[in-house]
């Protein structure tokens, strides 16, 4: 009997201890993905990239019109031509094929460094902005990613992009 009533008094103040302090509780959360849409800081640094890489698709592109107009040609004339100036001509198309296939690639794993380094930027950034907010709101939590709900009265989104705004308005 006095062990059943010793555990009993010991859950009441266990409970009472958490509910005590889950009253001083105070959870924030962040939706990167709308921070990472609408910040200004993303914007600029898709139009960063485009400016920086806008020249190497158009020599892309102009590059694969090449490509095709040598192919049709081929296609439309290979009939006529002699065979050492049609085994030319698709040697010559077979080796564009290839530096352009590598240009692509090259490309495009220059674009994503550069989008990865620019990003990886920005979520410091955003994560120095969050704790700061957390830090001034006195939040003793903030999540982001995998929350199912979260009420917007927790909301610290908006919060987040009106700094990221006035910081990129301060030119940092």
């Amino acid at each position: 009997m006095k062990k059943s009533v010793f555990v009993i008094l010991v859950a009441i103040l266990f409970s009472w201890n958490i509910s005590a302090t889950a009253g001083d509780f105070k959870v924030g959360v962040v939706d990167l993905n709308k921070v990472m849409e609408k910040s200004p800081q993303a914007e600029g640094i898709s139009n960063s990239l485009k400016k920086e890489f806008q020249a190497r698709d158009q020599d892309l592109v102009a590059k694969a019109k090449q490509l095709k107009q040598l192919e049709e040609k081929l296609a439309r004339d290979g009939a006529v031509m002699s065979t050492e100036e049609a085994k030319r001509l698709e040697n010559d198309i077979r080796a564009r094929r290839r530096k352009l296939t590598t240009s692509r690639t090259e490309f495009r794993e220059d674009a994503n460094l550069r989008r990865n380094e620019a990003v990886n930027r920005l979520l410091r950034k955003v994560g120095e902005v969050v704790t700061q907010i957390g830090e001034e709101e006195k939040v003793d939590v903030i999540l982001t990613d995998g929350v199912a709900y979260f009420n917007k009265r927790v909301d610290l989104t908006a919060k987040v992009l009106q700094r990221l705004e006035e910081i990129y308005k301060a030119g940092q």
